[in-house]
């Protein structure tokens, strides 16, 4: 099929994904759906899978960002060249101390004024390295159903339950229980963690402890021996609180206290 292009297809081109990309910052999904052509093929290749104008409701409304700003922060301007246009954009992962990045791109192509094409492609870099090159990744999401965006957006919903839940407090927590309060499942969250963020859940949850004792030492609450507290965040054993605090602060309790004892005299 020959679609027109050429100069004087350009501008309708423009006009159309900017409307598409405004739709999607401000989480229109009504918005995002209309703009879709009734023939639309939406390619996504980082789950290796071809979604039709049906299937775009569930997909669409699951990627979109939950408040304004979060997530995707577009890297270039959008560029258009007769009936195609290209959007480079990075979708931020984040949780516990780690934070990975998707470098994506999108190949949309305009037809009668309505998003025909879309082929979407996505690399996982980690924080301060290159795009991860493991076999595995792709695979593993497919079999998933879980987009960057996706991805995303599970990150920051383990976060917010993490931190309104505080569910970290209960030593016995496990990964079941998570799943079951989180509403994701065990595999998505076992994907997340180790595939995406490089963690372990257990190695989650004690940052999680770590963070809720380092705040109650920054409150100057720290007449309770330290091991008291640590058993009060959560922590079941006193040789992963001190590993785990370790591999945080670079010190161990006795010389961090020491330290903020050194601090609050001068």
């Amino acid at each position: 099929m020959t679609l027109p292009d050429g100069p004087a297809q350009t501008p309708l081109t423009a006009d159309t994904v900017l409307r598409y990309h405004l739709c999607w910052k401000y989480r229109d999904l009504d918005g995002v759906l209309a703009l879709y052509h009734p023939d639309v093929q939406y390619h996504d290749f980082f789950q290796n899978r071809v979604l039709g104008y049906q299937n775009l409701r569930d997909y669409v409304g699951a990627c979109l960002p939950h408040a304004a700003g979060e997530d995707i922060v577009h890297s270039d301007r959008i560029r258009v060249d007769g009936c195609t246009a290209f959007i480079q954009y990075q979708v931020t992962v984040q949780g516990g101390d780690g934070l990975v990045a998707f470098q994506s791109s999108e190949a949309i192509t305009v037809r009668d004024g309505l998003i025909w094409r879309v082929n979407e492609y996505a690399t996982l870099v980690r924080q301060g390295g290159s795009p991860h090159s493991g076999g595995g990744l792709r695979p593993a999401t497919s079999r998933l159903g879980l987009s960057p965006r996706q991805l995303s957006t599970m990150a920051q919903d383990l976060e917010h339950y993490f931190q309104g839940h505080r569910p970290y407090l209960d030593p016995e927590l496990d990964l079941q229980q998570v799943a079951n309060a989180s509403g994701y499942s065990r595999n998505q969250i076992s994907y997340l963690l180790n595939q995406v963020l490089g963690q372990s859940f257990y190695r989650y949850v004690n940052q999680a402890r770590l963070h809720h004792l380092m705040a109650t030492l920054d409150e100057d609450s720290a007449t309770t021996p330290i091991d008291d507290l640590a058993f009060s965040a959560g922590f079941n054993s006193l040789s992963a609180f001190y590993k785990c605090f370790r591999e945080h602060t670079g010190l161990t309790p006795k010389a961090y206290l020491k330290q903020i004892s050194l601090r609050a005299r001068t």
